[in-house]
């Protein structure tokens, strides 16, 4: 497959990935099958095993279970499955937002932790895709909370965007 090829693939994945969400969401165990899938697509992320609760334009929903695979010393869950939730949060809901013709890869992530994760998580991450006639930057973000609802970390991910 040719470069240019390969950049028009990249950038309809988003389509893509809606359309399987489309799909499975509504299915017994789609929900579940989608999450693994997601996680066969982007092993690193996978490795977290975080469900997608919600998947649309510019918003991604994403639940993370508390295993000990996860924790740190602190019997907390680890800084970087943290930010490794909040970028799969955030990045979901910006590549759903990708308008055809566009694609885009995260340029510089930051997080800001306000407690210790411990118990499920949840991370809602939201997106906004500006007009992209040549190449643009956008901010994605990701905020996770705990079962009480109280904010755990705060992820941003600047993405740049091009449209191929």
């Amino acid at each position: 497959m040719t470069d240019m090829a390969t950049a028009r693939r990249d950038a309809d994945l988003g389509g893509r990935l809606l359309r399987y969400w489309l799909r499975l969401r509504t299915m017994p165990g789609g929900r579940w099958l989608f999450s693994r899938l997601l996680g066969r697509l982007v092993p690193y992320s996978g490795s977290i095993r975080a469900q997608v609760l919600l998947l649309e334009p510019g918003l991604a929903v994403l639940r993370m279970r508390d295993r000990r695979a996860l924790r740190n010393h602190l019997r907390s869950v680890h800084a970087i499955a943290l930010a490794n939730l909040g970028e799969l949060a955030s990045g979901l809901a910006a590549i759903a937002a990708l308008p055809p013709g566009v694609r885009g890869i995260p340029g510089s992530i930051t997080i800001a932790y306000h407690r210790k994760g411990r118990g499920t998580l949840i991370a809602e991450g939201t997106a906004t895709i500006p007009p992209v006639s040549d190449v643009a930057e956008t901010v994605a973000e990701a905020q996770i909370s705990n079962q009480a609802g109280e904010a755990v970390a705060t992820v941003r991910v600047l993405w740049q965007l091009e449209r191929v």
